[in-house]
């Protein structure tokens, strides 16, 4: 495998946040946004390109979060679920970019993801040749995950409800899984919220 390849990293930013009541993507943690700190993040890891996937707020987003180094799709169908939001984010990626190898596909409310966890991802794809590296937390493989290019087309064609987790789940026999224990950690509701300010 070429250490060379190209691994494009996306962003998932699209949601309505139903049930924290504002834009999670824009909820301040550590003097920057979730999502500006997802994205900084992206940027210091070995992924290029970066793409971020806006839908419900695309406009206040664009307002507030710096996104001059990164590549933005729109998705109008955010409302139909994350897998809508997948095909359109690598639609976007196979038709903008040439010799991608694999993708990792992130959401944005992950406080605790880190650049070492992403170039892990990379650097296990790499030593493992598995076509599927997932991080394990809370009895679970999840995302951040890779997947190679022979699994482009199913993402791009993938039903609007359902997640990266369900391709996981469905090749779990090609899957190498890495440790990220905070992981577990996602920030959906205002008592979590709380919850990560008090950490």
């Amino acid at each position: 495998m070429n250490q060379e390849s190209r691994i494009a990293m996306m962003i998932l930013a699209a949601g309505a946040s139903t049930r924290m009541g504002t834009p999670k993507q824009l909820l301040s943690y550590q003097g920057l946004s979730l999502l500006g700190k997802t994205i900084k993040t992206a940027l210091s890891s070995v992924c290029q390109p970066i793409v971020v996937v806006l839908g419900a707020y695309e406009q206040q987003i664009k307002a507030e979060v710096e996104l001059s180094d990164v590549s933005i799709v729109e998705n109008p169908n955010w409302h139909l679920g994350m897998g809508a939001t997948i095909a359109q984010g690598m639609l976007f990626i196979l038709s903008s970019f040439q010799g991608i190898d694999a993708v990792i596909i992130s959401v944005c409310d992950q406080p605790f993801l880190s650049t070492e966890i992403i170039n892990n991802l990379v650097t296990s794809y790499h030593s493992t040749g598995k076509p599927i590296i997932a991080c394990q937390y809370a009895d679970t493989l999840g995302v951040p995950a890779l997947f190679n290019h022979r699994f482009f087309e199913e993402l791009t064609l993938m039903k609007e409800t359902a997640g990266a987790k369900q391709l996981i789940k469905t090749y779990k026999n090609q899957v190498f899984s890495i440790p990220f224990v905070s992981g577990a950690i996602d920030i959906d509701t205002p008592e979590e919220y709380q919850k990560l300010l008090g950490l």
